[in-house]
């Protein structure tokens, strides 16, 4: 909380345990907010962005514990806006002026409902309407953007989905960077071995819900011979209808391995001891699944 000093400190009063306290300039104004739910509690992690009236933002950061976000910012006319999982977005305009107290003050957000869960049974990845990609560091510059275009994969939707389980396969030589010599390093025993691993394996029996539309798929991965422990943290983003009429559902997940964790260990420096390719991969999947009559 920032706040301005007032008065002096009075004989024998301990100065040196006084927690500092940030002198604001004249003009500074004090943003402050806290958001709660309809029954009166803190929601924690909600995300406020602060702009002023053209749009260009002046603030951002997520709510305490306690439901608060507070910020020192020049006096004038800002908008709010205020995001959670589970909620409906909050947008307002305020006038912060100097020295005064801190607004716009408490608000409340509005729960909505999650969205439908696939129905139980047995569901198919749909390769056509869905990615695997992943992005890695070049010289700790670049990005390289990849994929893999051969896999599939099967869920089963449990009654209750957390009991839910997936399996997924991926054809390791499918690699594509966009790039045919790169790509045929990348197959070698250098990094994937495709001729020796040719598949790359996920399965998991254990789905989390964290909130709204949050989860968290936990699992094994087998890559490059080497299983180790995965966990996807994925968005569920709901039903729909094909041109056929078949229902689908669709998630969004993503991960970050090490490559030296499943014994992908080639490496080349560069000059000043700069490595050619980083060590972590940000994995990225945008999966759509249809029901298996």
């Amino acid at each position: 909380m920032f706040g301005r000093r007032q008065g002096r400190e009075t004989a024998g009063s301990p100065s040196s345990s006084h927690a500092p306290v940030l002198e604001l300039p004249a003009t500074a104004a004090l943003f402050g907010v806290r958001v709660f739910d309809p029954a009166g509690q803190p929601v924690r992690q909600a995300k406020v962005e602060v702009s002023d009236p053209i749009g260009r933002r002046i603030v951002s950061g997520e709510t305490d514990p306690y439901g608060g976000f507070h910020a020192a910012v020049p006096e004038g006319e800002y908008r709010m806006a205020v995001t959670a999982e589970g909620y409906a977005p909050y947008h307002a305009s305020t006038l912060l002026p100097a020295g005064g107290r801190p607004g716009p003050g408490d608000l409340v957000l509005e729960e909505i409902d999650p969205p439908l869960l696939p129905e139980p049974g047995h569901w198919e990845l749909e390769p056509a309407h869905s990615s695997i990609g992943f992005t890695a560091r070049h010289i700790g510059l670049a990005k390289i953007r990849g994929r893999f275009n051969t896999f599939a994969g099967a869920v089963r939707i449990a009654d209750r989905m957390e009991d839910s389980s997936m399996h997924v396969i991926i054809d390791a030589a499918s690699i594509d960077t966009g790039v045919r010599l790169r790509d045929e390093h990348l197959r070698s025993g250098d990094f994937l071995d495709a001729g020796r691993y040719p598949t790359i394996e996920f399965y998991s029996e254990r789905f989390i819900h964290r909130s709204g539309t949050r989860w968290a798929v936990a699992g094994a991965l087998t890559l490059h011979g080497v299983s180790r422990s995965v966990t996807l943290d994925a968005q569920y983003l709901g039903l729909g209808t094909g041109l056929e009429g078949e229902t689908r559902a669709a998630c969004r997940a993503t991960t970050e391995l090490h490559r030296e964790d499943f014994t992908l260990n080639w490496q080349s420096m560069l000059a000043h001891g700069i490595a050619a390719i980083g060590s972590s991969v940000a994995v990225e999947l945008d999966v759509q699944i249809v029901h298996k009559n």
